[in-house]
Order: structure tokens, then C-alpha cells, then sequence
């Protein structure tokens, strides 16, 4: 009956399944504070359950934050992402990511939290650096043309945003019922930024 049991229960689980148990362990425990046993508990299945699906534990946070990566990496191959003023296309990206965070929350807190010490942390590492990096050329475009402030520094005008993009993961909870991207949330995100970040419109001339 136990084996019967056992079987069925581990049939109903499928790698999907297991990578969001797993990333809730991550984000409570911290990868490197979590152990297989500590997955197996979560899930409610054998360590050699585990292994049915995925090789290692290291696996596991690869396809987590390449999940979270992916969904960003997407954001800068729209086509509004790359067509208008510098401007547009940048409150287009700082738009999508906060949507995407919010849509990959607990994938996108793993990714904020690597170190940098396995294989797939550094990795994850290099690959938010070149997502930042592509934001920094919309931010440096859009002061060469005139829409952004001069003397907005484009590194720091970057970290900036994605400062206050990425403190969302801290206290952004949707209540059940509610829809998981919270408008209200991406709105506040644009006009903050983008209010102190705009160069002033020139009033024209008294007659």
C-alpha cells in the first residue's frame, strides 16, 4: 500500500511542479542553506524522486533563474523595445520588467539573492550585468537626444531604476483574488522614475 502510495504521489509531480517547490525552499532558506533532505521534506517525496527529474540540486537553481532571465531578456527583444526615441523604448522596459517581476516573483527574488559562488550564480550574475548594460545605452540614447536630464549619469541612472524595480520583491504580496501585476504598482514605478528623470519641457515665450 506505502509503495503504491509513494509511486502515485511522485506521478502527480512533474519537474515544473518540483522547480516551484523548490524555489520557495531557496528563497526561505537560501540556496546554500538548503539541502536535497530539505527538498524532499517540501515536496513530500523520496530524494530519489528528485533525481527522477532533475540531477542535481544545482539544476534546479539554473532553471529557476534562467526562468527569471528569460523573462527579462524577452522584454528587450519586443518590438516596442526597440523602435521610437530612446525615451519611449526605456519607460517600455522599465514597464515590462516591473510586469515581469511581478509575474516571476519568486523566481526573480532567487535571482537577486545569487552570489556568485557555483557555476550557476556567476553565470546569472554575467547575465544581469548585460541586461543592465542594455539599459544603460537606452538611458545614455535618450540623453543624447534630449529627453533625459544631461547630467544624468546613465550607470547610476540605471542602478537607480532597477533599485527601485528590484525592492519590489521585498514587500510585493497580491492578496488571492487579486490579479498578480498590480498596475497601480508599474504606475508609480514610471512616474517616480521618469518625473525626476525627464528633461523639463521649455515653455515657450511670453508675447
Amino acid at each position: 500500500m506505502l509503495l503504491v502510495g509513494s509511486v502515485a504521489r511522485r506521478d502527480v509531480y512533474t519537474a515544473q511542479s518540483l522547480l516551484e517547490v523548490a524555489v520557495g525552499v531557496f528563497n526561505e532558506r537560501g540556496y546554500d542553506g538548503t539541502s536535497m533532505e530539505h527538498l524532499s521534506r517540501a515536496a513530500g517525496i523520496s530524494k530519489s524522486s528528485i533525481y527522477h527529474h532533475v540531477p542535481s540540486k544545482e539544476e534546479l537553481l539554473r532553471r529557476a533563474v534562467a526562468h527569471a532571465l528569460d523573462g527579462l531578456f524577452a522584454v528587450l527583444d519586443e518590438p516596442a523595445a526597440g523602435e521610437g526615441r530612446a525615451v519611449a523604448r526605456l519607460e517600455r522596459v522599465v514597464r515590462r520588467t516591473a510586469e515581469v517581476l511581478m509575474e516571476r516573483l519568486p523566481y526573480v527574488t532567487l535571482l537577486l539573492r545569487v552570489r556568485g559562488n557555483t557555476d550557476t550564480e556567476r553565470w546569472a550574475l554575467v547575465r544581469r550585468r548585460e541586461f543592465d548594460q542594455r539599459v544603460a545605452e537606452l538611458v545614455r540614447a535618450a540623453v543624447a537626444e534630449g529627453d533625459l536630464r544631461p547630467e544624468v549619469d546613465p550607470r547610476l541612472a540605471t542602478r537607480l531604476l532597477f533599485g527601485m524595480i528590484n525592492s519590489i520583491v521585498e514587500w510585493y504580496r497580491p492578496h488571492p483574488g487579486e490579479p498578480v501585476v498590480s498596475g497601480d504598482v508599474v504606475e508609480a514605478v514610471i512616474s517616480t522614475a521618469f518625473d525626476g528623470l525627464r528633461q523639463p519641457a521649455v515653455s515657450g515665450s511670453a508675447p
